[in-house]
């Protein structure tokens, strides 16, 4: 170690009462992290790319430390869903440190990893209070049933009104108006069930009729509209 003239000229203060650091809440702990394996935690984050043009939300399950889960949901951007594909395979296995000097290609994914660092070196975890955290697979729980996203997609002018593409149901396939010309409903059809059916030995089109649905007031509905055509 090399001290300049200035400190190696100065007397000895001895160091007081000094505690380290702040516990913090660790799947149902209290830890005072000082090295990479004192961290545990399930968590999310969102990040986002330079241009602000995509975005993606990461989901890790890390135990002492070491990435044993990832989940990478993006949006916005047809060269991050690739991206995300890297991550998928270079997160898990990985220490957060690690993870965090990783080029994972995408600024987004960078930044959703730097986001989640954050909230976990500071016991800010989901699982901060759960008992062992949660299992390995959680980060699918996320998805629900048909392990796909869940994403909105709805668009609208001053000129044409709104539109529902897509909502947590899944593809919008009708949207339901009143006299008025107001949104009362919808139709929809969920893709993960109707492929699960499909795989299941169904035809298409009986897939289709299982894994369609409504919400709201679609039977007092005037007029049924396609919403990517009309």
């Amino acid at each position: 170690m090399v001290y300049s003239k200035e400190v190696q000229d100065m007397c000895v203060v001895h160091q007081g009462v000094h505690h380290g650091a702040a516990p913090i809440p660790e799947e149902a702990k209290w830890v005072k992290s000082r090295e990479v394996k004192d961290i545990s935690g399930y968590t999310h984050g969102v990040g986002w790319c330079a241009p602000q043009q995509g975005a993606c939300k990461l989901s890790l399950n890390i135990k002492e430390g070491v990435i044993q889960e990832a989940l990478v949901e993006t949006i916005g951007c047809s060269g991050m869903t690739h991206s995300a594909a890297m991550a998928a395979e270079i997160l898990p296995g990985l220490t957060v440190l690690e993870a965090l000097n990783t080029d994972l290609v995408c600024d987004a994914i960078n930044t959703a990893m730097r986001e989640l660092f954050l909230q976990i070196a500071y016991g800010r975890s989901q699982s901060a209070f759960s008992e062992d955290g949660l299992q390995i697979g959680a980060g699918l729980e996320d998805l629900g049933k048909g392990t796909r996203s869940m994403i909105g997609t709805t668009y609208g002018t001053l000129a044409k009104g709104p539109r529902y593409l897509e909502l947590t149901d899944g593809y919008i396939t009708k949207i339901c108006l009143d006299e008025n010309d107001e949104i009362i409903g919808y139709r929809y059809v969920n893709f993960g069930k109707m492929m699960d059916f499909i795989k299941a030995g169904d035809d298409a089109n009986t897939a289709f009729e299982k894994a369609s649905g409504k919400y709201g007031r679609v039977q007092d509905a005037v007029k049924e509209i396609d919403p990517r055509k009309e």
